[in-house]
């Protein structure tokens, strides 16, 4: 309604002022002749002409607005509007950034978390971009941050601080199905930063200092089961053997440190031991 009331005053000034120049063209036209009227008239009509004209860059659309009402959107290049009825808007088609002020979010697990995020969008219809919103980038921003809360809101600790991937295509895909009546694609939203606090830092460096001593013990345990199985298997191979144990000893006794200030102690091998015995044996039978 407000929109046909500024037409129709819009109409009844231009035939006021058509009606004031007719009155006065008896007067003008007698006193510069009919010549210099129409060289006037030239002169009005090429200012208008170069008034009018417009550069749209490439990366860029123009929005045409005739006496107020949409009329075309034009592509890049030289273009020309008619000033006083015609105004043009020009929309950055290019991909555009937002920061995500700081949130201070507590996640389902009820851990206070201060979140900071970016978000990537293009206007991809600029006539909606235009008309349907005020301010698209302020629209993107207010609603991707309030995405962001509902869904940190909804997770936990763990699952925030590993899946950061996951929760930021959730946060694009419903700021995405909200901002496509704006004209605006959001091509991504990622999670700069994630805040814990002091005491819960201390709490997770804990955390971790005890995993990998449990993961070293394992590892430790492990190896020395691995190596009684090699020595036990060694011990098999060497008993089974004649000679095996003697052998050993002799490596042993060779790779001591000929010191004379040392002591060597010679170990008999088990063969002669078990010699003995049996010598021992029959001569008690």
């Amino acid at each position: 309604m407000a929109t046909n009331t500024q037409d129709v005053n819009s109409l009844i000034s231009i035939v006021v002022i058509i009606g004031l120049l007719i009155a006065f063209a008896g007067p003008i036209i007698n006193a510069l002749g009919l010549l210099g009227i129409l060289a006037i008239i030239a002169a009005a009509a090429l200012l208008i002409l170069l008034a009018g004209l417009r550069v749209i860059n490439q990366y860029e659309r123009g929005l045409i607005l005739t006496l107020g009402k949409y009329s075309e959107t034009r592509n890049p290049g030289l273009t020309w509007v008619l000033i006083v009825f015609q105004k043009l808007i020009k929309v950055d088609m290019r991909i555009d950034t937002t920061d995500i002020p700081k949130q201070e979010v507590i996640t389902k697990d009820n851990v206070p978390a201060g979140i900071n995020a970016v978000v990537y969008f293009q206007v991809k219809i600029a006539e909606k971009a235009i008309l349907n919103i005020q301010d698209y980038t302020l629209g993107v921003t207010q609603y991707a941050q309030a995405a962001l809360r509902d869904v940190v809101g909804g997770v936990e600790l763990d699952s925030l601080l590993s899946e950061r991937e996951k929760i930021s295509d959730e946060i694009k895909k419903i700021t995405d199905e909200a901002t496509i009546n704006w004209g605006v694609d959001v091509i991504d939203i990622k999670i700069q930063d994630i805040e814990l606090p002091a005491d819960m830092k201390r709490v997770m460096a804990k955390q971790a200092e005890s995993e990998r001593e449990r993961r070293a013990i394992i590892i430790r345990a492990e190896g020395e089961f691995q190596a009684a199985q090699k020595l036990s298997q060694a011990a098999t191979v060497l008993a089974s053997t004649p000679g095996g144990i003697s052998m050993r000893t002799l490596q042993t006794i060779e790779k001591i440190n000929p010191d004379p200030s040392k002591t060597v102690i010679f170990a008999l091998p088990v063969e002669i031991l078990e010699g003995f015995k049996r010598l021992a044996g029959n001569s008690d039978k």
